[in-house]
């Protein structure tokens, strides 16, 4: 009898650990599945927070131009659902198929670029010529570059990997591509867009594993070109001289600086209140594209902008370790290309309207009013909430 207490006893004490396990197990599983919540959040709060100061900054030119002071908040709502749905899409997705769009994405993208310099089918904007003209509505073409470009770099990198120790084996092919796509960017012109994807480059160089005296010889290579492009175009040395000193010309070239600058300093530390601002008034162009963060300090203040930044700061911690957890190396690079892609748009954006920085053109991510870059950042989201999903 003692003898089968004992064995009765030992069973029951293997089936409690092995349901123990089982459930530790299937919770790690549903934990693994689950999308990052953090990373979700914070878009989700930086798409209200953007709706609504849109309609903030936008109301009284809609009315003007349009006789419906509406008009930008109902396009931006269809945006913002057309985004949650391609967003919600890709997070459908799993990642490693994202690898069979690597080499027609950018082959697509080339094509694009070269679409914008057959006449009537590009449309010239502000003295660049960034949008296709596709009848109903236009497209940006920078902003599904930038997204293919990061995907064709992880594609190919994590193919090389073996190799990026060789400058010509590993190194040249990828900065090949990326240099043509560069200068057709370059040609329209978008200068702020070619400094994003040349430190895409980089980092996904880094991170890949190339040798530190590769980077350091891109990086010093990029410095006297980009200087030579900026003093090439007169538009570019008259935002460098604006950044200086705004009051020099206060009435042309340093104007949208100046305006956005008072904005930031009537806002004071809790702002005048949203929706009582004044520089949207007319005095300060486009406000609610790509100085809408102007708008925001004005109305919401010190602490409004504040928030707004560590928003950005969230999404790229939260992002990064998405990168680092990633199962493989593709999922690491596509990540991180991904969030830099997003952080560093906002980073110049919002230097360049508070006079940190010359100003570069860039809508602030998810906050500025624009279809493409909208759906396109929501799009990059649903990416990485997808590869959030495989973590190791």
């Amino acid at each position: 009898m003692p003898d089968t207490r004992k064995i009765v006893i030992g069973h029951f004490i293997r089936t409690v650990r092995s349901l123990d396990i089982n459930t530790t197990t299937n919770a790690a599983k549903k934990d693994a599945n689950t999308p990052d919540v953090i990373l979700l959040l914070v878009t989700l709060i930086l798409v209200t927070v953007g709706t609504a100061m849109i309609y903030s900054s936008s109301s009284i030119l809609a009315m003007e131009k349009f006789k419906d002071g509406q008009f930008f908040l109902k396009k931006h709502l269809f945006f913002v659902f057309a985004g949650l749905v391609i967003m919600i899409v890709m997070t459908k997705i799993p990642y490693e198929q994202l690898k069979k769009l690597a080499y027609p994405g950018v082959i697509v993208s080339v094509v694009l670029l070269l679409l914008l310099f057959i006449p009537h089918v590009g449309v010239k904007r502000g003295g660049a010529t960034r949008w296709l003209n596709l009848g109903v509505f236009s497209f940006q073409v920078t902003e599904l570059v930038k997204v293919a470009m990061v995907l064709f770099l992880a594609h190919l990198l994590t193919r090389k990997a073996r190799h990026l120790k060789k400058f010509s084996r590993g190194v040249l092919v990828p900065l090949s591509v990326t240099a043509v796509v560069m200068g057709l960017i370059i040609l329209q012109p978008d200068f702020g867009t070619v400094v994003i994807i040349m430190s895409i480059l980089l980092l996904m160089l880094s991170l890949a594993g190339s040798r530190i005296t590769h980077l350091v010889f891109l990086g010093a290579a990029f410095i006297p070109v980009g200087i030579w492009l900026i003093m090439s175009k007169g538009y570019r040395m008259a935002r460098l001289t604006a950044f200086l000193d705004p009051w020099k010309d206060a009435d042309n070239t340093g104007f949208q600086l100046i305006q956005s600058l008072i904005s930031f300093g009537s806002g004071g530390v809790t702002g005048q209140g949203i929706g009582d601002g004044m520089q949207k008034l007319f005095y300060l162009p486009e406000p609610h594209t790509d100085f809408i963060l102007a708008v925001i300090a004005e109305e919401s203040g010190f602490i409004g902008v504040t928030i707004i930044i560590f928003m950005f700061i969230f999404f790229l911690l939260r992002g990064f370790m998405i990168a680092f957890r990633a199962p493989n190396l593709f999922g690491t690079l596509l990540a991180a290309g991904l969030t830099m892609l997003i952080t560093m748009q906002a980073f110049i954006n919002i230097a360049g309207v508070m006079g940190l920085i010359p100003l570069k053109g860039l809508a602030l991510p998810f906050l500025s009013y624009g279809g493409t870059s909208f759906v396109m950042s929501m799009m990059t989201v649903g990416i990485l909430l997808n590869i959030s999903t495989q973590r190791t």
